[in-house]
């Protein structure tokens, strides 16, 4: 089994409904608060890929023009397209969609709690393919990058936390009991995550053709992780 074959399966990473609810509710949160900061206005065009089930797409979509979301898992992309059918400025896109479509195309691109599951190589060239595809001025986010001391442990932590602030602590409990007979451990073992330093991070953006820095804070509710902004190179400094 590969990563992508995971998420294209009725993975159990979410430990109950409410957990997934709040995740999305957060995420969604925490990119329009971001989106704001870059100045992504009523005409910005935003792609997120790797975007997972986005139930709370709509939030983001609100106060820009068009939001893109793609995704590498066929059915996802089915219950993406079935949920926002009605949503005017969503639209859905397979990764091969998003690589044919014109370069500049987009205000900003984010990438969500996706580069753990490439290698450098794959990350390398999708770097390049952002690259093109951001317009002028554009920005590349890249959220909840795992560093190298951040563990399993860690990140049963984080949940803990979550869970006790959302309301849903014991299905966390539960959830990750469930977690180590999962496919997801078994996956996590033999795949592993690729994880980054900030240093390391910086560096690969570099060599990608960006100029990056760290934000804080990162998108989600595990700070241990880490958000990077990235500008091309040759971008316009205002």
């Amino acid at each position: 089994m590969r990563w992508i074959d995971y998420w294209n399966s009725d993975s159990p990473i979410y430990v109950s409904e409410r957990h997934k609810t709040l995740h999305y509710q957060g995420i969604a949160r925490d990119t329009a608060a971001l989106l704001a900061e870059l100045g992504a206005g009523a005409t910005a065009r935003v792609l997120d890929y790797g975007c997972g089930e986005a139930l709370s797409a709509e939030r983001v979509a609100r106060s820009i023009g068009e939001l893109v979301l793609c995704d590498g898992a066929p059915a996802v992309r089915d219950r993406l397209a079935a949920r926002f059918s009605g949503a005017a400025r969503i639209a859905v896109r397979s990764p091969a969609e998003v690589a044919a479509e014109p370069p500049g195309r987009y205000d900003v691109i984010l990438v969500n709690s996706m580069i753990q599951y490439l290698t450098r190589v794959e990350l390398d060239g999708l770097l390049a393919q952002w690259l093109r595809g951001l317009a002028p001025g554009g920005t590349l986010a890249l959220a909840d990058v795992i560093p190298p001391d951040v563990s399993a442990a860690t990140d049963a932590l984080a949940l803990m936390r979550f869970g006790g602030q959302g309301g849903f602590l014991a299905a966390a409990v539960a959830g990750l009991v469930r977690t180590t007979f999962s496919d997801y451990r078994k996956l996590r073992g033999t795949l592993g995550l690729s994880r980054y330093s900030e240093a390391e991070m910086t560096a690969a953006l570099e060599a990608g053709g960006f100029e990056a820095r760290r934000r804080r804070p990162n998108l989600g509710h595990n700070q241990a992780r880490m958000t990077f902004l990235a500008r091309p190179t040759d971008a316009p400094h205002g």
